[in-house]
């Protein structure tokens, strides 16, 4: 049994807070778990409960010279590492809570005290489906609030939550490969071929390392320590594969989820139909802690990989002509079978003192062979790019053997991601029927113009809609954005602000963010004509529920209710949040809770 330590945090937390059944139980109040009840859930759990620091506090807490120290120091900005720590997500602006005055920085003083901010006050650390059932039932049986984290890989801090009780999931790794999956329930002799079963912890690296050892291929994203089972999959979950096989949840079989009740289901088409509905893009850590997913899979192929690269002097009128063209045959590029990322860079520092402006294309072309036909797709776009002598392009294509080299050797190298930063995005899906149509690329690129660019920042768009994506709208039925199903890319921007910012300049970003530049996205096609994705969208987006869910928000909301009508799993801006306060915990609407 692993050492529990309980910590006093009260001292830092003694400040005043509603007493309230409309409220979740707080550590300085009289139903807060006593150390024996603390103590028994960790017996129950095996030992895999843990009190919890931000990881910082090593440094701050009187050890600034100690070895631990220097090791997190080291660490800081691997995401692999970050992926594991309770006391850790991805981006640290989601483990301060500046509205208390809650942080716990590497980059400040180490002479400043460490304050506990959205990092949870304990984490059962578990390795089963049970440990799940007993912290979600003690949590849910005394009224706490509860945080579920995969990785902590989400921009809108979804994973952290002041005063809480965390479910780390990171640590189930059990992937398993079957040849003819049959759904629990399905009529006997239907199967659904060939997939992988993976366990609520398994990253994307260690999805891939797995395919690839059997030769198999999976829709997934491109990123080191996103958990595939969480919020990704939950929340659509795009792909450099999209529009060859669709939307990861499109290819979700089934999933074994813990309910709200602490029940153990299982959810796929024939049994508990509207949670495997709502599971497919309704959000992660709302509708129950998923304990596994299936996952479709299928034959490695070939892959074409293609690279534009386009700049101008910085500051250049035809850098933006470029942008305008480069989205007007983006469409053309997608229905050839691109997909991929761009970057949007308007004041890249270069050589010296200089800067530029530039664009990187980076597209791959699943099972595909033919470089020279990839190369024709592009040949127009180039053509009209080398009309301005202020445009300098460079462009290459290359046939790779398979998909599982396209990932090790181009997508995910190394062992991590960079992260351990602080940013904000903001997000928008364009439609494929605004870049076909005459003025549509120029109104795009005009808003993207607008917003403002500081040194390196860059737009990042998305080309992982479009083929399989949209012809799955007659196919599949789920929760995802009905806009998913008419899209051509998807654009975020971001900022960023120093740790040491006051909260009057962090509100200063996220008011800039969410009231004028996504409100500038919106307004190419209307706010109502598509959306945002959920997964990489601003943490205080308007209207949320229709720019995540559009019209397919009821149904999500009343499925809710069925299944966690109490509102023990809260997530920011997801599914029934607004009947609570931005930190999950006090209910401003809607039944009491606790009662």
């Amino acid at each position: 049994m692993k050492p529990f330590l309980l910590v006093s945090l009260l001292a830092s937390l003694a400040y005043a807070s509603p007493h309230s059944s409309d409220c979740r139980c707080r550590p300085h109040q009289s139903c807060w778990p006593s150390p024996k009840e603390w103590n028994a859930l960790n017996r129950s759990v095996d030992g895999n409960l843990v009190a919890v620091r931000p990881v910082a506090a090593v440094c701050h807490d009187g050890g600034a010279e100690s070895e631990a120290c220097r090791a997190v120091q080291a660490l800081w900005s691997n995401s692999t590492w970050r992926a594991a720590q309770p006391g850790a997500v991805q981006y640290e602006n989601w483990e301060a809570w500046p509205e208390q005055n809650q942080y716990c920085h590497i980059q400040t003083a180490f002479d400043q005290p460490c304050e506990q901010g959205r990092i949870s006050l304990y984490s059962t650390l578990a390795t089963s489906a049970a440990d799940i059932q007993k912290t979600v039932r003690f949590a849910k049986g005394r009224n706490l609030r509860l945080a579920i984290k995969n990785s902590g890989h989400c921009f809108l801090g979804r994973s952290t939550a002041p005063e809480s009780l965390q479910i780390l999931t990171n640590g189930m790794k059990d992937i398993e490969f079957v040849n003819d999956f049959k759904l629990k329930g399905a009529p006997r002799g239907r199967g659904e071929g060939p997939a992988v079963t993976i366990a609520a912890g398994v990253s994307l690296q260690e999805l891939y390392h797995a395919l690839a050892e059997k030769k198999r291929v999976a829709v997934a994203g491109a990123a080191h320590t996103v958990g595939a089972a969480g919020g990704y999959i939950q929340g659509g979950g795009h792909s450099f594969l999209g529009p060859w096989k669709g939307m990861a949840s499109d290819n979700a079989l089934q999933f074994t989820v813990v309910t709200a009740d602490g029940d153990l289901v299982v959810a796929n088409e024939y049994q508990h139909p509207d949670l495997f509905w709502a599971l497919r893009g309704g959000g992660g850590g709302t509708f129950g802690v998923v304990v596994d997913v299936t996952l479709r899979t299928f034959d490695e192929v070939p892959v074409i990989v293609s690279n534009l690269n386009v700049s101008t002097p910085a500051g250049h009128p035809d850098f933006w002509d470029a942008m305008t063209e480069f989205h007007a045959h983006l469409s053309g590029l997608n229905d050839a079978g691109g997909a991929g990322y761009y970057y949007i860079i308007p004041q890249l520092p270069w050589i010296g003192n200089a800067s530029i402006s530039g664009l990187t294309v980076g597209l791959m072309f699943p099972n595909q062979t033919d470089t020279a036909k990839v190369d024709r797709v592009f040949a127009p776009l180039l053509t009209k790019l080398k009309e301005s002598p202020a445009v300098t392009t460079q462009y290459a294509s290359i046939l790779l053997p398979d998909i599982a080299t396209l990932v090790s050797d181009v997508l995910i190298t190394g062992d991590s991601d960079s992260t351990g930063n602080i940013v904000l995005i903001g997000s928008r899906l364009f439609s494929r029927d605004l870049l076909v149509s005459e003025d549509g690329p120029k109104r795009l690129i005009s808003t993207l113009k607008s917003l403002q660019w500081v040194a390196g920042a860059a737009a990042t768009g998305h080309i992982v809609a479009g083929g399989a994506v949209a012809q799955n709208d007659q196919i599949i039925d789920s929760a995802i954005h009905p806009a998913w199903r008419e899209a051509a890319t998807h654009i975020t921007i971001g900022h960023a602000w120093d740790p040491n910012a006051s909260l009057a300049e962090q509100e200063a970003i996220r008011e800039n963010l969410t009231n004028v530049e996504v409100e500038l996205l919106r307004s190419v096609e209307g706010p109502n004509k598509m959306g945002a994705y959920l997964n990489e969208a601003n943490a205080y987006e308007k209207d949320f529920q229709s720019s995540f869910w559009g019209s397919n928000y009821p149904r999500l909301y009343a499925i809710k209710q069925k299944w966690d009508p109490t509102g023990l799993f809260i997530t920011r801006s997801g599914v029934g949040s607004e009947d609570w306060d931005a930190e999950g915990l006090c209910r401003v609407k809607g039944d009491h809770c606790g009662r």
